[in-house]
């Protein structure tokens, strides 16, 4: 086996013959071949060619604390000595499951204390689609089965979580069901705002949110579940007007809350959640990527004491589970994790000090003649390519800007994520300001690159 992957090329080749990439064209990935990563330390990867690169999206808005940290490693390797596996079902728990309940409810909202342990955040939200219809069942309230979410929205691959996505292309693939699920307008300004300000669009969104829930009616309507910042759509940081409103709005109906903390929970907007950021009190919360850093597979849903309390007490068994919730050596990952981010002060540097020094930094790009805007909350950020400043107009689609840009970045040693012509960074939070300069210095040259090669003058 060593013989085989002692090349680049070798490693292509079999990467080609056995391995089906998630969202990717097969065709065009193994004519090109896959970039191979070899290597992790800090901020930084290494290919097998040598390649040293800043990643700039920690892993898939995931890896907190950084490569490379034996703390999670060391606390893996004795749990799996200890006790590699045991279920949950059954009557069974286990210490290291215990233990990451209990911190968990430290640092969530004070109303979050239960929680239901999964392997990914998509799983969790299948978890919570399951337990939100349960508790109004229980409750008398069995029409309540609708599920609002919003256009463009992601929360993840599997088929519900899929459904309540907002991204038509999944849709379109053959037999997935999207009953019962229902998409608000998402609050992107830049793109959608038209003539209005921000706060004006803001405002409109949330009212038009809160319609959509009053035409079908509300005692239909199970929960509106959203990022507090869209991630994966292209970091739509909404106007400081829409979660307010909308989060009022909701309250007033009864329409239970469901907070995607997949990518902004653990400190990726300077608070230890989104929804703590923007001030909303979420019935349930989905959890995953930051909860391990990334080290090892794990999701997980924390539960509002009110809704917790009625499906313990009345409930009776809620007939659903995984083999691997709860697994022991996913527990001591994420403990692990929770304790680097806490002895650290990782949330607070986020807020305090490496947030505002790349969001600076990061701002002053909407200086160059290729950006429509370029924002971020905590370290999470985007900037926007555009045809016309002026007049917020986007590129042609068929011209590909976005993917160019990409590809300029993976040549110049920086991984940056294309959502259409939307550039998005989700960096890892224990970046340094050296690192943080050189991360905006390679995006100024790789916008500068995607300039010269669609002709355009500097």
């Amino acid at each position: 086996m060593t013989t085989l992957l002692n090349s680049t090329e070798s490693l292509r080749a079999m990467d080609a013959a056995h391995h089906l990439h998630p969202f990717t064209d097969a065709a065009g990935l193994n004519a090109k071949g896959a970039r191979i990563i070899t290597h992790a330390d800090g901020v930084h990867l290494t290919d097998s060619d040598g390649n040293r690169i800043l990643d700039r999206m920690a892993g898939l808005w995931c890896v907190a604390i950084g490569y490379g940290r034996p703390e999670i490693a060391d606390a893996v390797a004795r749990q799996l000595r200890q006790l590699p596996f045991y279920n949950t079902f059954f009557q069974t728990s286990h210490p290291p499951v215990i233990e990451l309940g209990h911190l968990l409810s430290q640092v969530t909202p004070d109303h979050i204390n239960r929680f239901f342990f999964t392997g990914s955040g998509s799983d969790a939200n299948d978890t919570i689609f399951r337990m939100i219809a349960h508790y109004w069942a229980v409750m008398g309230q069995p029409d309540r089965t609708i599920i609002v979410s919003r256009q463009g929205a992601y929360h993840g691959s599997t088929v519900a979580a899929s459904a309540v996505g907002g991204f038509g292309f999944m849709h379109a693939q053959p037999g997935l069901p999207v009953g019962n699920i229902l998409h608000a307008p998402r609050p992107a300004w830049w793109a959608e705002g038209g003539d209005l300000s921000p706060e004006e669009f803001g405002l409109k969104v949330a009212r038009d949110t809160l319609a959509l829930i009053d035409g079908i009616g509300a005692h239909r309507v199970a929960g509106f579940i959203a990022e507090p910042i869209m991630g994966a759509g292209g970091v739509i940081i909404p106007p400081d007007t829409y979660w307010p409103a909308l989060s009022a709005g909701l309250t007033e109906r009864g329409v239970m809350l469901i907070s995607d903390e997949v990518i902004c929970g653990f400190g990726r907007t300077g608070s230890w959640f989104g929804c703590q950021t923007y001030g909303t009190t979420p019935d349930f919360m989905t959890m995953a990527k930051g909860l391990t850093s990334g080290y090892i597979p794990m999701g997980a849903v924390g539960v509002s004491d009110r809704v917790a309390e009625v499906l313990s007490a009345k409930g009776g068994e809620f007939a659903h589970g995984y083999t691997y919730s709860g697994h022991p050596a996913a527990c001591a990952a994420a403990i692990a994790n929770l304790g680097i981010l806490r002895s650290e002060g990782i949330v607070d540097r986020v807020a305090d000090d490496i947030g505002p020094y790349l969001q600076g930094k990061w701002r002053a790009l909407a200086d160059h003649p290729l950006v429509g805007e370029a924002v971020m909350t905590g370290l999470i950020g985007a900037i926007q390519l555009c045809a016309d400043k002026g007049a917020r107009r986007a590129f042609d689609d068929d011209l590909g800007v976005g993917m160019m840009c990409r590809e300029h970045a993976f040549a110049n040693g920086l991984i940056m994520r294309a959502v259409g012509d939307r550039m998005v960074v989700s960096p890892p939070l224990v970046l340094t300001h050296a690192e943080a300069d050189e991360l905006v210095e390679k995006a100024w040259r790789v916008l500068d690159l995607t300039q010269a090669q669609l002709g355009r003058p500097s």
